[in-house]
């Protein structure tokens, strides 16, 4: 896989370099802030297979990189992106996160415990996937309000945010104390209720990401 790398922090930028090239990718370019980001992006042909980018970036420090890579996004809708931080930018995190065309990722540095795991996230990304680190998810749920889950009834919202954090049926039914029937109604309820119509792929995801947008 082809990527393009950016990091402010030179001993991490090596880091993930020597990750990634052990993991077999190549990278076609690293950046050290977010104008860098952008001009490697443009001398990348063909265009890489995945952008990962930092956050908090120069020149102004804050959420650079993440708005590079929104920018990126505009211009080339099905650019996979994954956005590897410390740090959640709710605005911005939400915009990324609810692209409709998918390759978007946001990970929390200091929950990536298995290289294996963080290989599987970027070649989801990669293939058109979203990848949601669940602490992700619960900040950005904590920070919205609740418009787009007006149809929906307390008990599936609270289904449709166990989802969110990453449980499986499985895991909602033991947290709610509800049968595996019961919980497999639910999630078809969420599934009528927000409009995802069977023939559409990932539903899953899209009920999640329509759940963050609200």
């Amino acid at each position: 896989m082809r990527i393009l790398l950016a990091e402010d922090s030179a001993l991490l930028r090596e880091a993930f370099t020597a990750l990634l090239v052990r993991l077999g990718h190549e990278i076609v370019g690293t950046a050290a802030d977010a104008d860098e980001l952008r001009a490697a992006f443009a001398a990348a042909v063909p265009a890489p297979d995945l952008v990962m980018t930092d956050v908090r970036m120069p020149p102004d420090g804050t959420d650079d990189g993440l708005r590079a890579a929104l920018a990126i996004r505009r211009r080339h809708p099905t650019q996979p992106i994954l956005v590897l931080s410390q740090y959640v930018a709710d605005h911005y995190a939400r915009e990324l996160l609810t692209l409709p065309e998918g390759g978007i990722g946001y990970l929390l540095k200091d929950r990536v415990n298995r290289i294996s795991d963080f290989e599987r996230a970027l070649r989801t990304i990669a293939g058109g996937g979203t990848v949601i680190d669940p602490e992700v998810a619960r900040h950005l749920l904590r920070s919205g309000g609740p418009d787009v889950l007006d149809c929906l009834t307390p008990r599936e919202r609270e289904v449709l945010e166990l989802m969110a954090e990453g449980a499986s049926n499985g895991d909602i039914s033991r947290a709610l104390h509800l049968s595996d029937a019961a919980v497999r109604k639910h999630v078809g309820n969420i599934f009528t209720g927000l409009g995802l119509s069977p023939a559409q792929e990932n539903r899953r995801v899209r009920a999640i990401l329509l759940f963050l947008q609200r």
